[in-house]
């Protein structure tokens, strides 16, 4: 997926995976997926994904500053 935020391009295919976060299991209502990935420029962001039911009902991309960055990995670890 590629999105534009504020005049950068935040895309799927050429940014590293850094860690992904899955609750649920495929096919749950209420399942989601988050994928936190650093782009070629040193910038992070995450791509959610989920169920109907879930926090992201589709899939999107939500860009972080470093201590959101920092937090979502203590989150998540």
């Amino acid at each position: 997926m590629k999105k534009i935020i504020c005049k950068r391009e935040y895309d799927t295919e050429t940014a590293v995976l850094v860690r992904r976060y899955t609750y649920g299991y495929y096919g749950d209502p209420a399942g989601y997926e988050e994928i936190l990935y650093q782009t070629p420029g040193g910038l992070y962001f995450v791509y959610v994904r989920g169920g109907v039911a879930s926090p992201y009902p589709g899939e999107d991309i939500m860009r972080l500053g470093k201590a959101k960055v920092e937090q979502w990995l203590s989150e998540h670890s």
